[in-house]
């Protein structure tokens, strides 16, 4: 039994080592860099609001899963949802107690169901476009994030589903661009990522801030940025 003790504990010990050394491995710039690239800009310009200011929730968040898939993904869905809640600091984050208590709607799909979810149950409009492998719509307003809905396909294959979900989830919070620069992040359409990474979770640390203001531009939020990205990556750690 002590061996055993013995053995977990330098488990333990190598995988808070690994991480550490991970969110240590990012410098201030590459931080301020992604941060700039994924919370000041949109992906699908169409839908903007304000696209280069910040959107973020300042109500807590409860999410509401609509399973349609053949396969039930339920209980990998909550299972992230609660996840980020413990990894961002600063965002309350659960599931609704009812339907009518969501501000956070995912709809998990079979690939010839995602138009018509789409177009039915996202923009209510049957000439839609609906673009992309998987899909986020985010309603906001000058007081933060109001309403977002996710369209996570689930039977193109495990990766697709995990990293769609990750992606999509986390920009429903508010970081909705993606850029091929960012190696280490999920927002970035060519990289290999389908998991919450540390690069992200320093991203959504900062996003999540208090001192980061719905409605504030790069400019505005340029000088307090730094200090921000040092904080986060202490939180992550």
């Amino acid at each position: 039994m002590r061996a055993i003790t013995s053995i977990l504990y330098v488990l333990v010990c190598l995988l808070m080592t690994a991480r550490a050394q991970a969110a240590g491995a990012f410098s201030t710039d590459e931080l301020l860099t992604g941060f700039e690239k994924t919370v000041f800009g949109l992906e699908y310009r169409a839908w903007s609001w304000q696209p280069y200011t910040v959107k973020k929730y300042t109500t807590p968040v409860r999410f509401s899963v609509h399973n349609l898939a053949q396969t039930d993904r339920r209980p990998v869905v909550n299972g992230f949802i609660r996840e980020i809640n413990r990894k961002i600091r600063g965002l309350n984050a659960r599931m609704a107690s009812s339907p009518g208590e969501a501000n956070f709607e995912v709809f998990v799909v079979d690939r010839h169901q995602y138009a018509d979810v789409i177009r039915r149950d996202i923009y209510r409009d049957a000439k839609a476009d609906a673009p992309g492998r998987c899909l986020v719509r985010v309603v906001s307003g000058k007081d933060g994030i109001k309403r977002s809905s996710a369209v996570i396909v689930s039977d193109e294959g495990e990766f697709l589903f995990r990293r769609c979900l990750v992606e999509e989830v986390l920009q429903g919070l508010g970081p909705m661009n993606d850029d091929k620069a960012l190696t280490h992040s999920v927002f970035n359409d060519t990289s290999r990522h389908s998991r919450f990474t540390v690069f992200d979770q320093v991203l959504l640390n900062m996003l999540y801030d208090a001192r980061v203001k719905p409605g504030m531009s790069f400019q505005q939020i340029q000088t307090i940025l730094p200090i921000v990205a040092r904080d986060a990556l202490k939180r992550v750690r």
